[in-house]
């Protein structure tokens, strides 16, 4: 993986991490299924207009792709995220979300026929051990987990789709309408499910501002720019960094206290990401078997 791909993994990872304790703060204000189609729905339609110059979608199949992977990556991941916030905690909720690297990597195996060594297998154990330790462990069966484990499901099937159908959308048009169409889902649930409200302040008005710039149009164009050019089992290992970017927002923004355990957790997850991203020692043993 190059060094730029590195960097840009590194935002979007930081990203990932910040929505978490913003959008948890963005939850005092707004309902969590039309907080995150709220979100979605300005990205995407901002993102659209920024797009509208570049390749369109001319097959109806595309188009359907697109829709497949907001279903999926936009109101799947995003909505069951922020409807676990509501009854276990941010840290708790990413630890599952995050599981996904695992499943990508199952996946990636039997769906994609990419074969990968003991040593990468190991990595993402590792690394999920790592990111277990540094957000704290422990869990109580609650509501919300297993809406925290759907989001890693949903997540990982985004990921492999999007290694399969890869270079059949412009970026920015494939980031732009499966955002639009994930958060116009989420609106619709919103109204249904909840009483769609937002409480406008210059803290709320703030807050999603950065849910729908950094947070949305960024991360979501860092990631899929990424994963268009790697294998995704590699990319998805850096999402044991989230967590992580997670706590440390937490203490940034929300004042909770950092323990020895993330500093323990974070090394953890470094040897994760080390042992996932070894360049195998047989040829073509991380390609997909033609």
């Amino acid at each position: 993986m190059r060094a730029r791909d590195i960097v840009w993994l590194l935002v979007a990872t930081a990203l990932m991490g910040s929505s978490f304790a913003i959008g948890q703060m963005g939850l005092r204000y707004a309902p969590p299924l039309f907080l995150a189609g709220l979100r979605f729905t300005l990205a995407g339609a901002l993102l659209a207009g920024f797009a509208r110059k570049r390749r369109p979608l001319a097959r109806w199949s595309d188009r359907g792709r697109v829709v497949t992977i907001g279903l999926l990556q936009t109101a799947g991941v995003m909505g069951t995220i922020f409807v676990s916030l509501k009854t276990i905690p941010a840290g708790e909720s990413a630890i599952l979300t995050f599981a996904n690297p695992l499943i990508v990597v199952v996946g990636g195996s039997v769906l994609l026929r990419y074969r990968y060594r003991a040593r990468q297998w190991a990595g993402v154990v590792v690394g999920f051990t790592g990111l277990a330790v540094a957000v704290g462990g422990g869990f109580v069966l609650r509501p919300g987990v297993p809406l925290a484990l759907s989001s890693a499901i949903f997540w990982a099937a985004a990921t492999l789709l999007m290694k399969r159908w890869q270079g059949f959308a412009d970026l920015w048009v494939l980031t732009a309408y499966q955002m639009l169409t994930g958060g116009l889902v989420l609106l619709a649930l919103g109204a249904v499910f909840e009483v769609p409200d937002f409480h406008w302040n210059v803290a709320s008005a703030a807050i999603l501002a950065w849910l729908v710039v950094m947070a949305s149009i960024v991360q979501f164009g860092a990631w899929f720019y990424v994963l268009h050019r790697n294998d995704p089992a590699r990319v998805s290992a850096y999402l044991f960094l989230a967590p992580v970017f997670g706590v440390l927002s937490g203490w940034l923004l929300l004042d909770q206290p950092v323990g020895w355990h993330v500093a323990a957790g974070a090394l953890g997850i470094a040897a994760g990401i080390w042992l996932v991203n070894q360049a195998p020692s047989a040829a073509g043993a991380t390609d997909p078997v033609r």
